[in-house]
């Protein structure tokens, strides 16, 4: 089915007004937003990508749509797992709070724009040599078992912020150590220099373009038309923001999730290979006819997907591993919520933080020691913000 021009107009102009409105009304005043103010702009965006689907349905058919939920779901559980790089961005660069949005915003806008362009390079290339398929399955096959690799040896997280780029831009241009609001430049004893904050900005737009060389290839396993990549991928990315607050502190929770991706990540990377084969035209395989293989529809993709997703979601959530960290979560959170008290907090506010924190560190202290082991970084630590906050209040209720 061909799309038209009027609807490439139409959904551009929509999604170009989303972030104008993202920028205008939400992240021109820096500001954090609350975790209302987050779940409700969270569900608003998802909202719109599922009725756009719906819109899909009307405009060009079942196929189209199945072929946008698929990707969809796919780009959006990719989108999330990219969240844990933000944060280590985030926190490597100490962001203020409020200016995090700004970054956030700037990160989508640029993965919108990197991501589109690999969108008309796949397409143009697909549409030259069908052999694309075995690179993409190749690739996805590879970021799978990098992912797995991970996992299996327990790698410790790379220091994202310390990339090539932004070791050359500090070598050669002069940056202040402190941020200045939101600007981007500042003047320094009279000279005009780089504030982290334009350092923050390249080092997540770098990132985003590695993101890309993953996600693409996998939503070009499960359609080849680049009206639904790109709607696909741009309403994954819609929304990103405010998810990013809203599970700030879910996302550790989430044990399970590279496991999860890894599956669907492979799965995909036998999809496209077996799609390969069906359309195969290199010499060297079959004399360079198409190999009768068994394809997977977007019907076993889509339900694949979504199952890999729920099982993964729960297992981290559920399993005994899932529920120490929880428990060691919740006491951690307690503890800084108390010591971050205002000194008017009222009695009453004070004793409520205080009874979950007794409740929440007497729970952790059942956790396992090798979970306890696996999953705080420092016992010390952990120890003495837990006995800060206990020692906080007993001094105000003495």
């Amino acid at each position: 089915m061909h799309i038209t021009g009027l609807q490439w107009t139409v959904t551009i102009v929509f999604i170009l007004a989303l972030l104008a409105y993202d920028f205008f009304f939400h992240v021109r005043k820096p500001h954090e937003p609350t975790i209302k103010e987050a779940a409700i702009w969270s569900a608003i965006y998802v909202g719109i990508a599922l009725l756009f689907g719906l819109v899909i349905l009307w405009w060009d058919g079942g196929q189209f749509a199945a072929e946008y939920y698929g990707g969809y779901i796919t780009e959006k559980a990719l989108s999330v797992d990219n969240l844990f790089v933000f944060l280590i961005i985030m926190a490597s660069f100490k962001v203020p709070r409020e200016d995090q949005q700004k970054v956030l915003l700037f990160g989508i806008v640029f993965a919108l724009i990197a991501r589109t362009v690999f969108i008309l390079l796949g397409a143009a290339a697909i549409d030259r040599w069908s052999g694309v398929f075995y690179i993409f399955g190749i690739i996805l096959l590879l970021t799978a078992g990098n992912l797995l690799k991970g996992e299996v040896t327990d790698k410790e997280e790379e220091d994202e912020a310390n990339n090539f780029i932004i070791r050359l831009a500090k070598k050669f241009m002069h940056t202040t150590d402190y941020y200045d609001g939101d600007k981007l430049f500042t003047v320094e004893n009279g000279k005009k220099v780089m504030t982290p904050m334009l350092l923050v900005m390249v080092a997540i737009g770098g990132t985003d373009i590695l993101f890309a060389l993953d996600s693409i290839p996998a939503i070009f396993g499960l359609t080849q038309e680049p009206y639904i990549v790109f709607t696909a991928t741009a309403f994954s990315l819609m929304g990103l923001r405010q998810l990013y607050f809203l599970i700030d502190g879910l996302l550790d929770r989430l044990i399970y999730l590279s496991w999860g991706l890894a599956i669907i990540l492979a799965f995909i990377g036998v999809k496209l290979i077996l799609h390969a084969l069906h359309e195969n035209t290199l010499p060297f395989i079959n004399d360079g006819q198409p190999v009768h293989v068994v394809e997977v529809t977007i019907g076993v993709s889509l339900a694949v997907i979504v199952g890999v997703l729920i099982i993964t979601v729960l297992a981290s959530l559920l399993s005994p591993k899932g529920k120490a960290l929880a428990a060691i979560q919740k006491t951690q959170r307690l503890s800084e919520q108390y010591l971050n008290l205002p000194d008017n907090a009222s009695t009453e506010e004070r004793q409520k933080i205080q009874d979950k924190l007794d409740a929440a560190t007497a729970k952790s202290r059942n956790v396992p020691q090798k979970y306890r082991d696996e999953l705080i970084e420092s016992e010390a630590e952990y120890q003495d913000l837990v006995d800060r906050a206990r020692s906080a209040h007993q001094a105000y209720m003495n």
